[in-house]
């Protein structure tokens, strides 16, 4: 889900394993050649989605590094089948209110235009199970950024 600390985790992690860090949304606006929310006004959600999950599978094709997906990443199962074939995967939670006091003064976040508050629950609800498929889920509410790293490592390592 946004605002629950992939990209700053997943840097400290990548950090701590020695490993590469690919941001989806990063490498997404790259391929591209413009923002997401560009992408989003000009093409629409579905040309979103199909773009991430051509970048993603493309991404999967590389080892040692860690990926922080955009939250809707899941929302395809072919994409769940190609993370749980290719690594290990985390799902990164939070409590709404953490997430909404995260993601509120981001304006580069086209599924929350308008009612921050009111989209936030409505996505956490349509969204409730779609990171179940993940390996372990880690709640990032009130716990830093490198504490969840060394959550994610001690589960990992086991």
């Amino acid at each position: 889900m946004m605002g629950t600390g992939k990209s700053t985790v997943g840097a400290l992690l990548a950090d701590k394993l020695g490993y590469h860090m690919v941001d989806l949304d990063a490498e997404l606006e790259r391929q591209e050649g413009r923002a997401i929310p560009d992408i989003f006004a000009n093409e629409g959600e579905a040309y979103f989605r199909d773009a991430e999950t051509a970048v993603l599978h493309k991404v999967l094709e590389d080892s040692g590094q860690v990926i922080a997906t955009g939250g809707g990443a899941v929302l395809r199962e072919g994409n769940c089948r190609a993370m749980l074939g290719n690594g290990y995967v985390v799902a990164l939670t939070a409590q709404a209110e953490s997430i909404m006091e995260r993601v509120r003064s981001s304006a580069d976040r086209p599924l929350l235009a308008g009612d921050v508050e009111g989209r936030v629950l409505k996505i956490l609800e349509e969204r409730k199970d779609a990171y179940a498929f993940a390996h372990v889920t880690i709640d990032t509410t009130g716990v830093g950024a490198g504490e969840v790293a060394e959550l994610i490592l001690t589960h990992y390592r086991v």
